[in-house]
């Protein structure tokens, strides 16, 4: 954004955005034996709180602010992670609201001791609602995709943010349905 631009924005009450590359950020961390599941591989739930970690910090770096975790999607796991491997969680915001964030996450893992490229082995999309001190929500800065892919990834995550509305309201109307006929659950 330019002065100018950024001027009128304060001028008009608005939050000046930032660029998608001002809070993208890696977290890596070596798997150990105490992150394994009855399988001997790393437990799932070890890598969804790097995840979540990866992608609260990204909400956070970008609203300025503390932010909370409203949601995760399609959180895939592709290739199991082992012990030994150090893994990357690689995360960026690829869309904004008036005061929630959709951060996507890339989960790559390579062996400690080896120089071979990374393998993905998993992905996953969160909604971050950024949150002031009595945890009510706060505004974001709109974010502003800066190259092909950011655009892409812009224009996917409302893709995601339509049909999570759209299920939620299709949930809603069902139950209020149910209720109406003396259905209860």
């Amino acid at each position: 954004m330019t002065d100018q631009a950024s001027d009128a924005a304060t001028a008009t009450g608005e939050i000046p955005g930032k660029p998608t590359a001002a809070s993208r950020t890696t977290l890596s961390h070596i798997m150990t034996h105490s992150d394994t599941n009855l399988l001997g591989t790393v437990h799932g739930g070890v890598i969804m709180k790097l995840v979540d970690d990866a992608a609260g910090a990204v909400a956070g770096r970008h609203s300025g602010g503390p932010a909370v975790t409203a949601s995760m999607d399609e959180m895939v796991f592709l290739e199991p992670v082992r012990v030994g491997d150090l893994v990357h969680v690689k995360a960026q915001v690829n869309w904004t609201g008036r005061t929630s964030m959709e951060v996507g996450v890339r989960v790559l893992a390579e062996r400690w001791n080896e120089s071979t490229p990374p393998t993905q082995v998993g992905s996953a999309y969160l909604v971050f609602a950024a949150v002031d001190a009595d945890g009510k929500p706060r505004r974001v800065p709109p974010v502003i995709p800066e190259t092909d892919r950011d655009r892409r990834r812009y224009q996917e995550a409302q893709i995601r943010r339509t049909h999570r509305l759209a299920r939620r309201r299709a949930i809603r109307e069902l139950r209020e349905k149910r209720a109406a006929e003396g259905l209860e659950d």
